[in-house]
């Protein structure tokens, strides 16, 4: 028979054996959560993170070094505009032309109205379509350079960019016998390094401080709104006689003659860009 001492040595030792077992799956626990902390694939991915930060910290600083367009517009006032001095007079322009389906009955308003406007055109339609470039200037409106091809130009390289105004410029050029002076950069973005070359060659940088948005296709009341809510003294507003495929511009064709009658019945009068900034046309 087992004395009392053994006895309860033996239940001590059943006792603690469930203890001792637990042991290892605890150290398992530490030991994975340790090996996943210290894993090299693991690091490498706090490492690739990390990483991303500092190129986003990275990009960040390269895009505060390039100015945005209001900073262009103060950096560069006399060559960057978006509106004229505050006086009662409205510039309309009008952009991506010349289209036939559109530039031939905004043309036709505003002959009717007695307003002139001013009209950017892109070189490769002037190109296919001479007639209805030579019919802008013959009614009297102005013309500005829209690119070549609607480029994008901030993601143009500064040759690029010369290449898209100066060919642009010799084909009205060989229509009208304007070279013209006036910009308006597609989607209305620049960079500085072109509006450096602009302003070094007498250009005027034009966009708008007035958008129709009538390239969304919207309705007549819809447009008419747009501008008739912005318009002011000095404005220039942003409109357009030509479009992509598939395009509709009735919104805008449609709204054109009220928005001039309501415009007229303020008191505004209407010119082209080169009257409201005082410069010339043609280079």
């Amino acid at each position: 028979m087992l004395s009392h001492a053994r006895l309860w040595g033996l239940f001590w030792i059943m006792l603690l054996l469930p203890l001792k077992d637990t042991a290892p799956a605890e150290a398992l626990v530490r030991t994975a959560d340790s090996f996943f902390r210290q894993d090299p694939d693991h690091a490498s991915v706090t490492s690739g993170a990390e990483l991303h930060e500092q190129s986003d910290r990275k990009e960040e600083r390269g895009a505060s070094s390039s100015l945005t367009l209001s900073q262009l517009m103060k950096k560069y006032p006399d060559t960057f505009r978006t509106r004229g001095p505050r006086m009662k007079q409205i510039a309309l322009t009008f952009d991506d032309v010349p289209d036939p389906r559109f530039t031939p009955q905004v043309l036709d308003i505003l002959k009717k109205e007695g307003v002139k406007a001013t009209f950017f055109a892109v070189g490769d339609r002037a190109r296919k379509h001479p007639d209805l470039v030579a019919r802008i200037k013959r009614d009297g409106h102005a013309i500005g350079n829209h690119s070549y091809n609607h480029a994008l130009f901030s993601k143009l390289s500064l040759e690029q960019f010369r290449d898209q105004i100066e060919r642009t410029n010799r084909i009205i050029k060989s229509i009208t016998g304007i070279f013209p002076r006036l910009i308006r950069p597609p989607y209305g973005e620049i960079n500085e390094e072109q509006l450096r070359w602009a302003r070094k060659n007498n250009y005027k940088v034009v966009n708008w401080n007035v958008d129709s948005l009538d390239w969304k296709g919207l309705c007549k009341d819809e447009v008419k709104q747009n501008i008739l809510s912005a318009a002011g003294p000095g404005a220039i507003v942003l409109q357009h006689a030509g479009g992509g495929v598939g395009s509709d511009l009735t919104g805008t064709i449609k709204a054109l003659p009220e928005v001039i009658s309501e415009l007229r019945r303020k008191g505004y009068r209407f010119v082209t860009l080169p009257e409201m900034l005082g410069v010339k046309e043609s280079l």
